[in-house]
């Protein structure tokens, strides 16, 4: 496996796309995050008051297109070999299948949980300096602001993974990114009209719904608990990942 590990390291690390992407991710979080923050404060009134939420609400607000950003990278990390026939030789190089994909795994959620958290943590950084210039900038140590902050640094690492479950299950990249969007962003916002007590259960732990709980001072106090709606997000992860495996060691390469 640590073989296995390395050679997946220096896929990731040598591609173009690897770069691009994670340093795409990085400035959407820091830039948007940086710029929409001296706008609002640039605007803002005299008696304006300071709020935990609100500072850390403008410090995430390229979240969504971050994490996008990270979903198409976890696809790519799988189906670039698939769209290239890379994966014949990665195969041949490694003949247990499942020790590849998490190999795969392994080395990339390494990576995306460090640039996860070097974004989430530098647009924090960077939002509260701006917001400081009017004393409505919040600390680390005000209530759920430490968890709010790392949850995000979390969530775009588990956004990286959902992309590479799906890229292992779907295997072709448009189809791939495309599925990704629909389930952590299309959907998600039409499961919260869902009528009754089941719609209200199903949107809880819909995907992206129940993992940006952990990403918020003051979450939904309806839904799930912060980390175990992050749980319900990693549980997508995982049963997509699983099922992905199922079909790679049945499918042809």
């Amino acid at each position: 496996m640590i073989d296995v590990m390395r050679s997946e390291w220096t896929k990731l690390r040598s591609l173009r796309s690897t770069v691009w992407t994670l340093a795409a991710a990085f400035v959407m979080m820091v830039g948007l995050g940086g710029l929409v923050t001296a706008v609002t404060v640039a605007n803002a009134s005299g008696d304006a008051q300071a709020s935990a939420a609100g500072s850390v609400q403008l410090a995430t607000i390229a979240l969504p297109f971050a994490a996008i950003a990270m979903a198409t990278l976890g696809v790519l990390v799988i189906s670039g070999e698939y769209r290239t026939g890379m994966i014949r030789t990665s195969l041949q190089a490694v003949p247990q299948r499942l020790t590849l994909l998490y190999g795969k795994a392994a080395v990339f959620t390494v990576a995306a949980v460090v640039v996860g958290l070097l974004s989430a943590y530098a647009a924090f950084f960077v939002t509260q300096i701006i917001l400081s210039t009017k004393d409505l900038d919040a600390s680390l140590g005000d209530p759920g602001v430490l968890r709010a902050v790392t949850g995000t640094g979390l969530y775009l690492a588990a956004s990286g993974m959902f992309g590479l479950a799906l890229g292992s299950l779907i295997r072709h990249t448009p189809g791939a990114i495309v599925t990704a969007i629909s389930l952590t962003l299309v959907l998600p916002q039409l499961t919260t009209v869902l009528p009754g007590a089941w719609g209200e259960t199903v949107a809880m732990f819909f995907t992206s719904n129940a993992g940006l709980q952990i990403t918020m001072v003051n979450p939904r106090p309806e839904w799930l608990e912060p980390w175990a709606g992050f749980g319900a997000y990693l549980a997508w992860v995982v049963v997509i990942l699983l099922a992905g495996s199922v079909l790679l060691r049945r499918r042809d390469a």
